[in-house]
């Protein structure tokens, strides 16, 4: 079996770069490398931003050794002040700040992002139980040091000057780049670590923002905070702006605002409180505004033990939680792939995130599917961990599911429930969530309450995805009420093809500016072969026809080649094609080819916003 990843964000006007590993066990080392000094008078201000796509991985987290900027005239400068450890799993429904580098003015061509893979931890789900997997190299070699090269369209580079930020997003591509096999143990995954960047961001996500705080400005409506991704306790990532509207929703210490209220409770709080925003960047003038902001104990590990997860079981006031990331008040962040039991009871504060100062609910809303974020006293228990939260409070968070449509009316929909939040359906235990048990949810016939949502699209037989929180448990039905519905055509779709790690000479049956063709017919042809929208995964040699890949009429697109360690990023497809074609002489082959986009059953296109050809 074989699994895979892709994706990444919003409006661009041009492409910026590709990135491919570079190296396998030692990497290789950059050029000599300054910091931008103290109060230069001649630098500007990189904001780096990084995500993932939906995909199989439960955990993959890696060292981030460095990333390095490389100007035209070769002076190379370090964008980050120390080594993060980062979990590319927890970033597919959102993009993080990474850094605000302050670096000298000028065009820069290539970076290099060097990844330590000695201690990396991946957990793919098998059978809905998580499992560890090894990373290997193609060659079967565990990976080690890793530089992933970065190297920018010569039209489309890195410009850096005084006054107005310059952008760069990183998508961590795992789609056409990542094989796993189920068979061993602990499974095997062949890795081919590549990125796929661009000036603006591709594909609209959440942007989250991480960091201490600086100073409030109550009357102008916004804060400042030191940025620090994922988790760091220390280091200078930069300062950057928070713009908050009124209908900014707050937490703060566990007591939710709205607004003004929140930015007075947020300066109440003090310089030094720990916060997170989440919300939307304005590409044009790199503005970021708030739409929810957690600070002080709201954050989880800061003063109080957390879980985050999914429940998937509930029996009394315990919940159980299988696959979660433990954040201790006195540690780093952990993946615990083994059962974790979360204590609640009638003292348990529950609020629902970005629902804003309402009257908390209380333990009883908290039902099988929900996704949580529990902050209390975790201890070991056995082999494993318990959160006790008795005293504690949980905040529920927009979950999302995702099936076929069973029946559809006003004000419902009946799913056949393939997955929550990125979890087979197998792993969950829906006894006592309904008012009987005759009552409970049921997986092949979950019902949706929609309200005044429009489902009059929604035919029996289509597939979609619905974001919202499940009833409270023991009340079902319903047994989940949505907030948003996605239907099938607006879902991002994921193209992945793989030929093993021998490849093939001949991938396409065509290749010009007016798209791509893959030959399913190949002998090559690999156990990768696969579009994946939303919940629902399509076997392409199943189909018809392969469907075309086409670019899109308008909007921001990245497209990459990656061959011989190096990476080649192109701003328009009809060149990316191009150079496609003339590398494919019949000597170079190609091992995977993925695409982000969205796929027209009826036309049978795939159009991608982007794309990457592995070449060996």
């Amino acid at each position: 079996m074989t699994t895979s990843r892709t994706g990444f964000p919003g409006a661009l006007a041009a492409l910026l770069l590709a990135v491919a590993g570079c190296g396998g066990g030692g990497g290789t080392a950059p050029a000599p490398v300054a910091q931008a000094p103290s109060g230069c008078s001649d630098c500007g201000t990189v904001y780096v931003g990084l995500t993932d796509a939906d995909g199989d991985f439960l955990s993959y987290a890696v060292d981030v050794q460095s990333l390095t900027l490389r100007r035209a005239d070769g002076a190379v400068v370090e964008a980050l002040p120390v080594k993060p450890r980062v979990d590319f799993a927890q970033y597919v429904d959102l993009t993080e700040f990474l850094t605000a580098a302050t670096v000298p003015t000028g065009t820069y061509v290539e970076g290099v992002l060097r990844l330590d893979y000695r201690n990396a931890e991946v957990t793919v789900e098998s059978a809905g139980t998580p499992v560890p997997a090894t990373l290997v190299s193609p060659d079967g070699t565990q990976l080690g040091v890793v530089d992933v090269r970065v190297v920018l369209d010569a039209r489309h580079r890195l410009v850096v000057a005084p006054g107005r930020p310059a952008l760069l997003t990183l998508d961590f591509d795992l789609s056409a780049t990542h094989e796993v096999d189920l068979s061993t143990t602990p499974a095997t995954v062949t890795a081919r670590p590549a990125l796929v960047a661009s000036l603006e961001p591709v594909d609209e996500k959440e942007l989250r923002l991480r960091g201490p705080l600086v100073s409030v400005d109550v009357a102008g409506g916004s804060y400042r905070a030191d940025l620090r991704p994922f988790h760091l306790q220390g280091g200078a990532f930069g300062e950057v702006t928070v713009r908050t509207t009124p209908d900014t929703l707050f937490e703060v210490n566990g007591t939710q605002y709205a607004g003004g209220a929140g930015l007075e409770a947020l300066a109440a709080a003090g310089p030094g409180t720990p916060t997170i925003a989440h919300g939307t960047l304005a590409t044009a003038e790199r503005r970021f505004t708030a739409e929810r902001v957690h600070a002080g104990s709201s954050v989880p590990g800061q003063g109080i033990d957390a879980v985050l997860g999914s429940v998937l079981a509930r029996s009394g006031d315990t919940l159980t939680v299988r696959g979660a990331t433990v954040l201790r008040r006195d540690g780093e962040p952990r993946f615990v792939r083994g059962t974790l039991e979360v204590q609640v009871g009638p003292r348990t504060r529950v609020v629902r995130d970005g629902q804003g100062p309402v009257v908390p609910l209380d333990a009883a809303a908290i039902s099988v599917g929900q996704r949580i974020a529990a902050f209390g006293e975790l201890r070991q228990a056995g082999e494993g961990f318990e959160l006790d939260a008795t005293e504690g409070r949980v905040r529920l968070h927009l979950t999302h599911v995702g099936g076929r449509v069973v029946t559809s009316g006003p004000g419902e929909v009946t799913l056949g429930l393939a997955v929550i939040d990125g979890r087979g359906i197998e792993a969950f235990d829906f006894a006592g969530t309904g008012a009987s048990a005759a009552q409970d949810a049921d997986p092949a016939a979950y019902e949706v309450a929609t309200g005044t949502l429009g489902v009059a699209q929604l035919q029996p037989g289509k597939w979609v995805r619905v974001f919202g929180y499940v009833e409270p448990f023991g009340l079902a039905p319903p047994d989940f009420r949505a907030r948003t519905v996605v239907d099938f055509a607006e879902l991002r779709a994921q193209l992945a093809v793989g030929w093993g790690s021998e490849g093939t000479t001949a991938p396409f049956l065509e290749i010009g500016p007016a798209g791509l063709v893959v030959d399913l017919a190949n002998p090559d042809l690999g156990l990768r072969h696969h579009l994946k929208i939303g919940p629902r995964v399509i076997d392409l040699t199943g189909q018809p026809a392969m469907p075309r890949i086409v670019p899109p009429a308008a909007g921001p697109v990245a497209y990459v080649i990656r061959q011989d360690g190096t990476s080649q990023g192109f701003g328009d497809f009809a060149r990316f094609a191009e150079d496609l074609a003339r590398r494919l002489d019949g000597s170079a082959r190609m091992t995977g080819f993925g695409a982000t986009g969205r796929y027209d059953g009826l036309a049978s296109e795939f159009t991608a916003r982007t794309a990457i050809a592995m070449l060996d």
